[in-house]
């Protein structure tokens, strides 16, 4: 029987790192930990809940598509690096040129949800794909994995690698890779390595230490089929993120399903939420797909 994929809606409830306060007319109000801020969201069709927006900062879009824009601050304090905590993993939010705060908020349930996919693995092989400042590298590390941690930006792994001293977690069987995360995964595969879990996060475009160009929708599937190659039966899971493109969460599940139909286990896809706190919408954030047995 060939994999048929099910759909699923990952929420990220509020908590004591981060919160949806209230969301509508085309903003969000949220609080990352001590301090709150005001971000355009396209999908906040919906008037707020209530009045009281007060915020640290805000990022006001400039005109164009691409995420352009710059913040501006009520409380200068929020202008800099702050310490936040998910679980065992510390680490710095801070607001970048890119409207987020230095994590994605949104990937509790994911963490969660990868974790106990290892729970009964010993000696975890697993990778992390487009890692960025490392959260995530860390929550898998925290519940013993040994990983790899890819990303194309030498500051990103800079700061991830830093995230993991303030965690305690600065001598774990980590590998830093500052690479193209598609050359690197090819060079696994010409290396025979295995895995036992691999979450990715590509971007829509992007470009490598080399000068790489990564286009999503022409260089995914490749990515994909190389990512099989790394699993086998005994692997846990994969599990992809995609922010930002105009896709469906059903094509991302067609083509796990496509490259993983040989291997036991199930296919899911759907999307990530955020629920806000003022009245509980689910505001959505990301589309997914995973594959895990």
């Amino acid at each position: 029987m060939p994999l048929v994929p099910e759909f699923q809606t990952l929420i990220s409830e509020p908590r004591e790192d981060y919160t949806l306060i209230d969301s509508g007319n085309g903003r969000k109000l949220e609080s990352y930990g001590p301090y709150r801020f005001i971000r355009p969201e396209l999908q906040a069709m919906w008037a707020p809940a209530t009045d009281d927006w007060s915020a640290d900062a805000e990022f006001v879009p400039g005109s164009d598509e691409d995420g352009g824009g710059r913040w501006y601050y009520e409380n200068q304090a929020a202008n800099s690096g702050w310490p936040l905590h998910w679980e065992e993993v510390s680490f710095t939010a801070q607001c970048t040129p890119f409207r987020h705060l230095g994590f994605f908020p949104d990937m509790d349930p994911v963490w969660r949800w990868m974790r106990g996919q290892l729970l009964s693995v010993t000696d975890t092989q697993a990778m992390n794909l487009f890692g960025y400042t490392g959260v995530g590298t860390l929550a898998l590390s925290a519940a013993g994995a040994q990983m790899v941690h890819v990303d194309a930006s030498k500051k990103s792994v800079a700061q991830a690698r830093e995230n993991a001293a303030l965690s305690g977690m600065a001598d774990r069987p980590i590998r830093w890779i500052v690479e193209d995360a598609a050359k690197f995964v090819a060079r696994e595969v010409r290396r025979e390595r295995r895995y036992d879990g691999i979450l990715l996060d590509p971007p829509k475009y992007g470009r490598g230490p080399d000068g790489e160009v990564w286009r999503l929708e022409e260089d995914l599937p490749e990515l994909i089929a190389n990512c099989r190659k790394l699993l086998d039966e005994n692997s846990r899971f994969l599990f992809l993120t995609v922010y930002a493109v105009r896709m469906s969460a059903m094509a991302l599940g067609n083509l796990i399903a496509t490259h993983f139909g040989d291997l036991p286990g199930k296919v899911e896809f759907g999307e990530l939420a955020v629920r806000e706190q003022a009245r509980g919408h689910l505001l959505p954030t990301a589309i997914f797909a995973r594959w895990s047995q």
